[in-house]
């Protein structure tokens, strides 16, 4: 089943929930930027008033500095607006991806390589915050204040304007070339560090062959190349970083240099476009300085912009993939007459992965409270059976029903109730042993807690620590053949009806898996059990052999 939840969808949801917040941002921001234009013109104002002679009111001292600080006030809501959030779109991002998860097919699970996974998690949905903290938002704001900046300077000196426009552009393109170079720079320095560091280990691991064919001056020689790259790269990054300051420096200073000198002009055509009053020309200046920081923040946002669309599609990849399908029947819509036949049916089952088949056309029954064994060798889809079972995968052909119901239409509120199911290894939850067999299920009582520990025979060790059932869970704490009987405590604790059990002794030795083995005869009384298992022993009850391809 196909979800069609998206990362476009869940802003949507984010924006619509938080929509006090978003309306806050927009205000800041707007606020900003007009705020911002104020003070240079109460300035220009007041130099004005000064050149005519007369004094400064004390009112339009207090506005200037009541505007200056306004527009600092206006900057720190819009950023902290902006990080809040970004906080709240991470969360229902990452919130949305472990949904998506946790509701993924055994195919999708197992095709994903757990790094990629992470990767979507930490590095891609950072980028989607970074879209809104430094990307859209903050540029939408850049250009609100280049282009109310050009307004106010077309009505103070409309030559400077016409000037601007077609510095601006000439300025963001060197502005995004010096950016690019930049980031080329860094990419190659951090491959080459990465490279460097590599190489130690390499050397330390293969110390005695290159010993023995005395590659030692050659391996010193490869480490001073990755040296030598890293150190190129970030020559390249300071020269760029050194160049573009000076340059944006230099440019600022001509602009106003001729800005100047042409108001100075006494041609009267000239006059018309850059004649401007002494307050006039501290305000224009005040503004050019202005100016070129946002246009140098333009280039990192729309870089930033770029990686964030990236990290999106590949969220929306994510978000995409396939998912277990919606277990809608309940338990009282199994037919009565159902309930009343074999427990498990597997008919005419046939299962591939991608083009390999593993099982072909399987049938088996098993009644309630049988005892059964499937015995086969490596690869004849004795742990397929179990995923069928468990409604992980769904057949591509034939039948495998539970009561004669679908098992991939089991609900999951009521599978604890109908598995128990204990693999080879112990996979330990972060927690406490009592979450470490409830899993976090409120259900469970603390009294059904106890009983399974006492089913399985840890209780005495548990009640040992100091903290009891409380006590939080680490490798350490119990051995090898006591993870396994917590395993089985962890299975049974719900008192499910159908026991699986996966070649669960194979890592054990004789004496651990007897101690296994008699808990496991504890905990089987009056259920039905199906296990796997290479090798006949005992208590494995009726065997069903499966064949290669079944």
């Amino acid at each position: 089943m196909k979800n069609r939840t998206n990362v476009a969808g869940m802003i949507g949801q984010t924006i619509k929930k938080h929509w006090a917040l978003s309306l806050f941002i927009v205000i800041a921001v707007i606020g900003a930027t007009a705020a911002a234009l104020l003070p240079p013109l109460v300035l220009g104002k007041a130099i004005d008033t000064m050149t005519k002679g007369r004094g400064i009111p004390l009112s339009m001292i207090l506005l200037y500095f009541g505007f200056t600080a306004v527009t600092g006030l206006m900057e720190s809501l819009r950023e902290g607006l902006l990080t809040l959030f970004g906080q709240k779109i991470t969360h229902a991002l990452r919130s949305g991806m472990m949904r998506k998860y946790t509701r993924l097919t055994a195919n999708s699970l197992t095709a994903k390589e757990p790094g990629a996974v992470v990767s979507r998690f930490v590095g891609d949905v950072d980028t989607v915050e970074n879209l809104f903290t430094s990307g859209m938002i903050s540029m939408f704001a850049d250009a609100c204040k280049i282009v109310s900046i050009l307004v106010v300077i077309w009505f103070q000196n409309p030559g400077l304007a016409v000037v601007l426009l077609f510095l601006l552009p000439v300025l963001f393109w060197f502005t995004r070339m010096v950016q690019k170079n930049m980031l080329a720079a860094q990419l190659k320095n951090r491959i080459a560090v990465s490279r460097a560091s590599g190489h130690v280990p390499e050397t330390l691991k293969n110390i005695r062959t290159i010993h023995c064919l005395s590659k030692e001056a050659y391996m010193e020689k490869r480490y001073d190349e990755y040296i030598g790259e890293g150190y190129q790269a970030m020559e390249r990054t300071n020269f760029y970083d050194a160049v573009y300051s000076p340059v944006i420096i230099l440019l600022n200073a001509i602009v106003v240099a001729v800005v100047m000198l042409l108001s100075a002009s006494g041609n009267a055509r000239i006059l018309i476009f850059f004649g401007m009053s002494a307050g006039t020309a501290v305000a224009v200046m005040n503004y050019i300085s202005q100016i070129f920081s946002p246009v140098e923040s333009l280039g990192m946002e729309i870089q930033t912009i770029q990686s964030a669309i990236a990290g999106v599609k590949r969220m929306n990849e994510f978000l995409a993939e396939e998912e277990l399908p919606e277990n809608s029947m309940a338990e009282e819509e199994i037919p009565e007459q159902e309930k009343k036949g074999c427990l498990v049916e597997f008919q005419d089952v046939t299962f591939a992965y991608e083009e390999q088949e593993v099982l072909k056309h399987l049938s088996f029954q098993v009644k309630e409270k049988e005892q059964v064994t499937l015995l086969g060798r490596t690869g004849a889809g004795k742990s397929t059976i179990f995923k069928l079972l468990l409604g992980l995968y769904e057949p591509a052909g034939g039948r495998v029903a539970i009561e004669g119901v679908p098992a991939g239409r089991i609900p999951a509120s009521k599978k604890r109730k109908l598995f128990g199911y204990v693999e080879q290894s112990f996979y330990m939850v972060p927690g406490t042993v009592r979450e470490q067999i409830t899993l976090y299920d409120r259900r469970i009582s603390e009294k059904e807690v106890e009983n399974a520990a006492r089913l399985v025979g840890l209780d005495t060790v548990i009640e040992g620590f100091e903290q009891g059932y409380e006590t939080l869970c680490n490798r350490e704490l119990f051995s090898e053949g006591q993870w396994q009987l917590l395993s089985i405590a962890r299975a049974a604790v719900a008192d499910p009806r159908l026991l699986l059990l996966d070649e669960i002794t194979a890592n054990l030795d004789a004496q651990t898996e007897k101690m296994v083995l008699d808990a496991l005869q504890r905990v089987a009384g009056g259920r039905t059990v199906i296990s796997i298992s290479h090798r006949i022993n005992a208590k494995t009850g009726r065997v069903i052999n499966l064949p290669s391809g079944s």
